[in-house]
């Protein structure tokens, strides 16, 4: 821990601590409801929900890379965890857990905590959106009371249940739910400072117990009863065939606990103005998910709304978590037996309500509203999210999202055939016609990353232009930032080309596609002494390497304005333009 706060504990005054205290007090009563919920609709027993916020919780924020960050179970893991109890059983989700955590380790390590900002949002937005709908409807039966449904992986199964049990609607489970959902609803309103989850949980408990006692189902009725002991040791039984039949589930464990805990810390970030350290919360999150399982713990991640109740309640550093860590696991040595009583119905509301605010219905709405193709990518996922599983949805969308842009970029890639013009800056390709061209000098403008969507576009622009084979071809790549292999291999048959008759000219080429050129030996084979900085200065070199006397009596103009455009740029840094109407009237005059 010394090292961890490093030179923060010289400066941690008792003031400080008494903050974190407070922060984590609070946090750690929200924690209690939350845990036990989510391991309830995870498809476990209670008890294993409240171990993980103890364990994961201490450990995230000992060894993460954000002082803010409250770990735990959260409802993102819900449809992933429940899936995987219902395929493979615990123990084999302990397994998974534990090896999404090595994941996670590896992933920190070799500093990959970067690369997850280049997930798309509508990519995240959909997804989430998703999952809260499938955590929503899944406590529908529990809401409703009713009895003898069956869960399922597949949402139109659980639907099903829900339509074939309806008659078995409990009038006192509806009531019991609908007196939690009031109460978590009013009481910000009227105590802000007072957990809302806690006091719908007890008072519905209270009234359910007292007013109509077993009428509903409750936690011990429906689980057992929750032990009140601390959680034990135990190594688990990996195997070589274990972890190849779970290395999938893993994987999707650690993606989406890497992306939802560092979505919380830019949270933290935006609220407190401070900076995370992705790679070492990555490392601190798997270190969570190994250890954690060694005591019956389900995977964790970085939790979003906790973590934002921890810097409102003035959280000031790493201690707050911790504290939270400790106040569930004297809460369950404590209190134990009494959450034996909590009616399912009680639990219900507490993750309906989760369901609502992780759902970003604002952003999702606003984001299909702009009808592009972010809108097909949020539709897609969202969908795949809800009616297949969260695996599908991220890999098709994904797919999907890189498709389009691929598109987009392609279309950003524009070639097009230029005359100089120093009188006039704009550029007009209409102009470029049978009788408005040189015969021995072509120059192309070329605009947009040159990369595998856009490469053979390029090629094509230029193959299909040009109706005869110049003595000289200029390309200007000054606006060509980027160049792939499969963009330089349509540039190297181009040049191998046209080297056979002519010469190829290059103007302005960056830095970037420059060491491409080099690397693949293009750059040798252009010729250095044919590669120009300035576009002015490879005309000028063109116009020593053709024939000028064929240029007399040409009724091809043009070159004429090449050689005008050189000798009035020779001391001057200027680009070629398209030859423009009004130039093209003062020559003909």
């Amino acid at each position: 821990m010394h090292q961890k706060f490093g030179l923060r504990i010289g400066k941690y005054s008792f003031q400080d601590f008494q903050k974190d205290l407070i922060a984590g007090l609070i946090v750690g009563v929200i924690a209690i409801p939350l845990g036990m919920a989510f391991a309830i609709a995870s498809g476990v027993k209670p008890e294993l929900g409240i171990y993980t916020t103890i364990i994961a919780g201490i450990c995230i924020s000992l060894f993460g890379g954000s002082k803010y960050q409250i770990g735990g179970p959260t409802g993102a893991f819900i449809p992933i965890l429940f899936g995987i109890v219902m395929t493979y059983g615990l123990e084999n989700l302990l397994i998974a857990g534990f090896l999404a955590g090595v994941i996670l380790c590896l992933m920190g390590i070799f500093k990959l905590g970067a690369l997850i900002k280049f997930i798309p949002r509508p990519v995240t937005i959909g997804f989430t959106t998703g999952i809260a709908v499938i955590i929503f409807t899944g406590q529908i039966p529990n809401f409703l009371g009713l009895s003898g449904v069956e869960k399922h992986e597949l949402f139109l199964d659980n639907m099903r249940e829900v339509i074939n049990h309806i008659h078995s609607l409990n009038i006192y489970s509806v009531c019991t739910a609908i007196i939690c959902l009031l109460t978590i609803l009013i009481t910000p309103k009227v105590l802000p400072k007072v957990p809302g989850q806690l006091i719908g949980l007890v008072f519905s408990t209270l009234i359910a117990t007292f007013l109509y006692p077993n009428h509903v189902a409750t936690i011990g009725s429906t689980y057992g009863q929750i032990s009140g002991v601390l959680p034990h040791f135990d190594i688990l039984n990996i195997t070589l065939d274990r972890v190849t039949h779970l290395i999938k589930p893993a994987f999707v464990i650690a993606i989406l606990g890497a992306i939802e805990s560092l979505l919380s810390a830019v949270v933290a970030d935006g609220m407190t103005k401070d900076k995370h350290n992705s790679n070492k919360e990555l490392i601190g999150q798997g270190i969570a998910n190994m250890v954690t399982p060694l005591f019956g713990g389900i995977p964790a991640t970085g939790a979003i709304a906790r973590t934002a109740t921890n810097i409102k309640n003035g959280a000031v550093s790493p201690i707050s978590g911790i504290i939270h860590g400790l106040v569930v696991l004297i809460v369950l040595l404590l209190f134990a037996p009494y959450a034996s009583k909590i009616p399912l119905a009680s639990m219900a509301p507490i993750l309906m309500v989760v369901a609502w605010n992780m759902s970003a219905s604002r952003v999702f709405y606003s984001v299909l509203s702009t009808k592009t193709g972010d809108s097909l990518v949020l539709v897609v996922t969202f969908l795949l999210t809800v009616f297949l599983n969260l695996t599908v949805a991220v890999e098709f969308g994904l797919i999907l999202a890189v498709l389009i842009f691929t598109k987009r970029m392609s279309d950003i890639m524009v070639t097009v055939k230029i005359l100089p013009n120093h009188d006039n800056d704009k550029m007009e390709s209409r102009i470029v016609t049978e009788t408005h061209d040189c015969p021995q000098l072509s120059i192309y403008n070329i605009e947009g990353p040159l990369f595998f969507g856009a490469a053979q576009t390029f090629e094509k622009s230029i193959m299909n232009t040009i109706n005869y084979k110049p003595k000289i071809l200029l390309l200007r790549m000054s606006k060509v930032p980027f160049m792939d292999t499969t963009g330089e291999s349509y540039f190297s048959s181009i040049v191998k080309d046209f080297s056979k008759s002519g010469i190829v000219l290059v103007s302005g080429l960056n830095q970037q596609p420059t060491t491409i050129l080099k690397k693949t030996g293009l750059y040798e084979l252009i010729g250095e002494h044919h590669i120009f900085e300035h576009t002015n200065d490879a005309i000028n070199y063109a116009l020593s390497h053709v024939d000028q006397s064929k240029c007399l009596g040409c009724k091809h103009f043009a070159f004429r304005e090449c050689h005008s455009y050189a000798k009035s740029n020779e001391m001057e840094n200027r680009s070629p333009y398209l030859f423009n109407e009004r130039r093209k009237a003062e020559i003909e005059s």
